[in-house]
């Protein structure tokens, strides 16, 4: 029969001060800004260099003419590419960070990354899955440095399929650190000064730029949706001030990364899928009819019938198509993108829709998706045993359904985190 009574915890400082505003958005998603002592302490027990010993039965892939391409201020690279011709066409190599080699199951660092889900990209800052020590530093594949891998080989034919693959153990170095800017300067505008600096790499981008190409058209063959929205970087200065709002491109060098780990995706999806391992999916359901029907009834008013019982990715991907550039571009792709479900993580394969792939997983990117760290694990588990035991394998499929809940809610978190902080400053900047 007394009032609410509550006491104040922590100030986070005056309305308008600097750095306020994104440190309501980090309480407000309860996410993490630093990491429990025991967490650092098994953080910093791990070597900053791989050792010897480290390397024994993987295959050495050090003498391959190896790059990373990210965005300028990317400091977590999980991923490498290689490419070369074969007598039939492409192979091509995609190397992602062997962070499950330290990450080891049920560690304090592993409770500490599957409780965070994934690194959330704020406009001013990053909260990582992983200690800096590990996402900037061992795990992060640096130019220069001998590192850990988890690679994938695929074979290419002229037409996009995949004839062969092998994912195996590996120690690689990468040779250069490119940025997509420069990638792009090089591909589009034969920039005279990147094309001398970088004059070794220029035909492998040209035989890369090829390949993405035709992974390209054959993922929109198939029916995959291609949706074209720009989107905005905000840029702050010292003080965390909103200076200019930019329009980020969707250019070759972006493609030809978004392309390749596409494909890796998929291979290791299917490769799952046939060996029956306990894994994690990353699952895009059909829309349901109900809006299906909307659409339909939409584009009717733009003159665009559709039959709604044929309402395949395939057929949306022409309605996407044929209104590209078009004034009502915008508003048909907003509410096409409406009417799809949120992707998800399961451990049962229902493809992905939007992808229109029957079987789709994430594994390029395990720095900073759990998910990622988790299919590595069940794949290093084989490659290393050969088989799994039945408790093992039981062990897996107890934890996956409840690995995926917590996948996908802490990443619809993150992207709304993601979203409200742009959000503010953009709000700041039109001010």
């Amino acid at each position: 029969d007394k009032s609410p009574e509550g006491k104040i915890v922590e100030v986070l400082g005056t309305k308008g001060e600097p750095g306020v505003d994104i440190k309501c958005i980090v309480r407000k998603y309860g996410l993490n800004e630093i990491f429990p002592p025991k967490v650092e302490k098994e953080a910093n027990a791990i070597p900053a260099q791989v050792r010897a010993d480290e390397v024994k039965g993987r295959r050495d892939l050090r003498d391959l003419l190896m790059v990373t391409i990210d965005g300028d201020d990317a400091k977590d690279l999980d991923d490498a590419v290689t490419i070369s011709r074969t007598e039939n066409a492409y192979r091509l190599g995609v190397h992602i960070a062997d962070v499950s080699h330290y990450v080891k199951e049920g560690t304090a660092l592993d409770q500490e990354a599957f409780q965070r889900g994934t690194s959330v990209y704020l406009v001013d800052r990053v909260l990582p899955m992983l200690p800096p020590r590990l996402s900037n530093g061992i795990c992060s594949l640096n130019a220069g440095e001998d590192r850990l891998a988890m690679s994938v080989l695929m074979d290419i034919d002229a037409e996009g399929d995949t004839v062969n693959y092998e994912i195996f153990k590996s120690v690689i170095r990468v040779k250069e650190r490119m940025t997509y800017n420069n990638v792009n300067l090089i591909l589009k505008e034969r920039e005279p000064e990147l094309m001398q600096r970088y004059h070794e790499y220029v035909d492998m981008f040209k035989t890369m730029q090829e390949l993405a190409a035709i992974l390209r058209q054959r993922k929109f063959n198939r029916g995959a949706l291609d949706f074209e929205f720009p989107e905005t970087k905000v840029i702050l200065d010292e003080q965390g001030n909103p200076v200019a709002i930019e329009k980020r491109k969707q250019d070759v060098a972006e493609s030809i990364i978004e392309e390749f780990m596409i494909r890796a995706n998929e291979v290791v999806a299917s490769h799952c899928n046939e060996m029956k391992l306990p894994t994690l999916y990353r699952v895009h359901e059909k829309p349901d009819d109900e809006d299906l029907d909307n659409v339909v009834r939409i584009l009717a008013f733009f003159n665009r019938r559709l039959n709604k019982k044929k309402v395949t990715p395939e057929v949306l991907q022409q309605v996407l198509s044929g209104v590209k550039g078009k004034p009502e571009q915008r508003i048909i792709s907003t509410m096409i993108l409406r009417s799809l479900k949120h992707a998800r993580y399961s451990p049962v394969p229902l493809g992905h829709y939007g992808l229109a792939s029957p079987y789709y997983l994430h594994f390029t990117s395990p720095i900073r998706r759990y998910p990622d760290l988790l299919v590595h694990r069940v794949l290093t588990h084989l490659l290393e045993k050969g088989s799994l035991s039945g408790k093992k394998k039981a062990q897996w499929e107890s934890l996956m359904p409840l690995a995926g809940e917590q996948c996908t809610s802490r990443e619809m978190q993150a992207e709304e985190a993601e979203r409200e902080s742009v959000d503010i400053k953009a709000a700041q900047y039109m001010k």
